[in-house]
């Protein structure tokens, strides 16, 4: 047993992780320069080995808990050439900036409606759905995770609503067919604009390839859900500011964004190979980036649910994945199976551990009088 294997599984049993052991969570070592990359690359070469298929575990989600919930150094990213680079090219030309906010929609979006069709709900919900109130199945969460929006948002009919980040049309569509609210929906996905426009099809609904930038006219009402991740750091201000302009004197806006419990969020294998750019913000960057600009009336953290919710897309990807890939074997081959399992195990993996969390934040531009009355059920 050389340096960086017995170093290695020093750090696993240390969080309750064993090579070749039998319990939940356990590791197969099949290539042994496995260790050697864990211990060099951190959490990247622990992603990427696995789609190299140089180990094997049945319970990535497990694994992960066990690991995150110790709080070992295993989980840290150790800085290597390719990943120093990243982080120079980002400052040079950060994502979501002008010149790369596209990046996201062609990486991720894009790849192809046959395969989020087949993992999300009716309503192409591609963000966390609220368990709380009794869900019984994915789409039960989805449907309440939109009701309680409309809710926040206190929508009633002939109100002109922006959703930014509109993704597949799901909350643009509910907020029309439920509420009487005419919406406007914005995406950076040519894929998910094709799909809104025919999901969204016969309601006033105007869907739009469209950066936030490029926004001009007022609203009621202001949705964003699960899209401020993909802004940028560098970026919430800006953000901030224009959905403050965009919102009317007496409107209300609605952030649905996942949360993390520091302001050094870093995800370098997320970063790689799902999400290119994304960023993660905690409550103190948020603060930052709407003060002076709005007032928040209220706050909930509803991240266990985020879990629950990954659960039900994963069972869909493994129940669907024989008839996805049928469909285009070249595009859906072995990589993108475990680059995709690794990437929704290991999402449940930090909710359920609570290193990750999702807010939703109601703010509106002056207060409201009265004081603003959330109906909890």
């Amino acid at each position: 047993m050389d340096f960086f294997e017995k170093k290695v599984r020093q750090l696993l049993n240390a969080s309750g992780i064993q090579v070749g052991g039998s319990n939940l969570g356990d590791i197969e070592v099949k290539n042994p320069a496995f260790y050697r990359r864990f211990l060099t690359d951190g959490r990247l070469g622990l992603g990427e080995s696995y789609m190299d298929g140089w180990w094997e575990c049945d319970r990535i989600d497990v694994m992960l808990f066990k690991i995150l919930s110790a709080q070992e150094t295993i989980i840290k990213h150790v800085q290597t050439p390719e990943t120093l680079a990243r982080v120079l090219l980002s400052k040079i030309m950060p994502y979501g900036s002008v010149g790369r906010s596209s990046e996201i929609g062609k990486f991720h979006y894009d790849i192809g409606n046959e395969l989020y069709g087949k993992i999300l709900d009716p309503y192409w919900n591609y963000t966390c759905g609220y368990w709380q109130g009794g869900a019984e199945n994915l789409e039960q969460a989805q449907l309440h995770k939109m009701e309680r929006i409309c809710q926040k948002l206190k929508l009633s009919p002939g109100m002109t609503l922006l959703d930014i980040g509109c993704g597949w049309g799901g909350f643009s569509k509910y907020a029309a067919e439920k509420y009487g609210a005419h919406v406007t929906g914005i995406s950076i996905s040519q894929k998910q604009i094709e799909q809104a426009k025919e999901f969204c099809a016969g309601l006033p609904i105007d869907i739009r390839y469209l950066d936030y930038r490029d926004l001009h006219e007022k609203y009621d009402r202001i949705s964003t859900i699960g899209m401020i991740e993909h802004v940028g750091k560098k970026y919430y201000r800006g953000f901030m500011e224009k959905v403050s302009e965009s919102l009317k004197d007496d409107g209300i806006f609605c952030l649905h964004t996942i949360g993390f419990n520091t302001s050094d969020y870093n995800n370098p294998w997320l970063d790689k190979y799902i999400f290119p750019g994304c960023y993660v913000p905690s409550i103190r960057q948020i603060g930052q980036a709407y003060e002076g600009l709005f007032v928040l009336e209220h706050v909930e953290n509803i991240g266990y649910s985020y879990a629950k919710t990954l659960r039900c897309w994963y069972d869909n990807f493994e129940r669907h994945w024989a008839e996805v890939q049928r469909n285009d074997p070249v595009k859906y081959n072995d990589i993108f199976y475990r680059t995709w399992r690794y990437y929704l195990l290991s999402c449940i993996g930090g909710f359920e551990a609570r290193k990750i969390q999702l807010w939703q934040f109601v703010f509106s531009k002056n207060g409201i009088k009265g004081g603003y009355v959330f109906p909890q059920n």
